[in-house]
């Protein structure tokens, strides 16, 4: 049974790639600080509450038990506020990962799928986007993800430490069997936003900027459901293990879909009316982001499974009238 280390696996993405590799017979260490995961969303026995940038407990744990691989999704994840708190995101994102690749070398682990992401490409400069798309991101959390990247491709170079950075676009959706959901504190994703609203937590949406240049002037996303997420790292891991080779991959369904598109779907799924207030745009929110996942199909022959956006909301739906923790 191979050992893998879920750094961030009791968060939204990791909990449930944590189910997957329990699932498909792998052994998931977790560790995560706790400030945005749920102690009660880790399902694997090993669990170890400590932060990626302190190097003495981090070496402990890949002395302790046998790596054969690290999943990373340890970071922090919101636009808006790597706009007014960059050093926050580059100290965590960026300087704690270095020290987590410089652990696996000092330990020999030499398998890492990261938890990339869309923001990477920036603007778009045009559509559906794949991964030759220059990169260029427009905010700091983007910023973070595609320096990682290229230090991961000089330690790729120098060390013989591969990796595959799997870009994601917006995560959505909650676990079919009710056991995981997406909780984050503040809430900062759309689609549990919107479903707070139909419940009665909230008011009403803001939905920032109806201005832009698409259909019906609000953001356009392409929304991958989070079980197809985790899917694709353990597919990643398999072809690590099989190939030893690094690649850069987009995770997406290729469907666009409006932020006005996402508000009349949880009215189906609900059955609720949900009040929108329209404010000003945010910064560092490009107006158009959709994947090209041939090559995930090709090189992982993955697929996604998800791709009705009222089916995704309506798994996410369904876990909050009910929610496990």
């Amino acid at each position: 049974m191979k050992n893998i280390l879920v750094l961030g696996g009791a968060g939204y993405i990791g909990s449930h790639t944590v189910k997957k590799l329990l699932i498909k017979g792998y052994n998931p260490i977790v560790i995560d600080n706790l400030i945005l995961g749920h102690k009660a969303a880790v399902l694997a026995k090993e669990f170890y509450q400590i932060d990626i940038g302190n190097k003495i407990e981090l070496n402990s744990i890949f002395k302790k038990h046998k790596i054969d691989a690290v999943i990373h999704f340890a970071a922090f994840a919101a636009v808006g506020e790597s706009v007014k708190n960059p050093q926050k995101y580059y100290q965590n994102n960026l300087i704690n990962t270095i020290n987590v690749l410089d652990c696996m070398l000092e330990n020999n682990v030499k398998n890492i799928v990261f938890s990339s992401t869309c923001a990477t490409y920036g603007n778009p400069q045009y559509s559906p986007l794949d991964e030759q798309h220059p990169q260029n991101p427009i905010n700091p959390y983007g910023w973070t993800k595609f320096m990682i990247e290229k230090v991961m491709e000089n330690y790729d170079k120098a060390y013989g430490l591969k990796s595959i950075c799997l870009r994601y676009f917006n995560a959505a959706g909650a676990d079919k069997d009710g056991q995981l959901m997406e909780k984050h504190n503040p809430e900062t994703h759309l689609i549990p936003i919107v479903l707070e609203t139909a419940l009665g937590k909230r008011e009403f949406i803001n939905v920032f900027g109806n201005d832009y240049n698409t259909p019906d002037g609000t953001c356009i996303r392409d929304y991958i459901h989070v079980e197809d997420l985790a899917d694709a790292h353990i597919l990643a891991i398999e072809k690590l293990f099989a190939e030893n080779k690094s690649y850069r991959l987009n995770l997406g369904t290729g469907i666009g879909t409006s932020v006005n598109e996402i508000i009349q779907s949880a009215q189906r799924v609900t059955g609720k009316e949900i009040p929108v207030l329209y404010t000003d745009r945010r910064e560092g929110d490009p107006p158009q982001l959709i994947a090209s996942n041939t090559l995930a199909q090709e090189i992982l022959y993955w697929f996604p499974k998800y791709t009705s956006i009222d089916d995704i909301i309506n798994s996410a739906y369904k876990v909050m009238l009910n929610p496990p923790f």
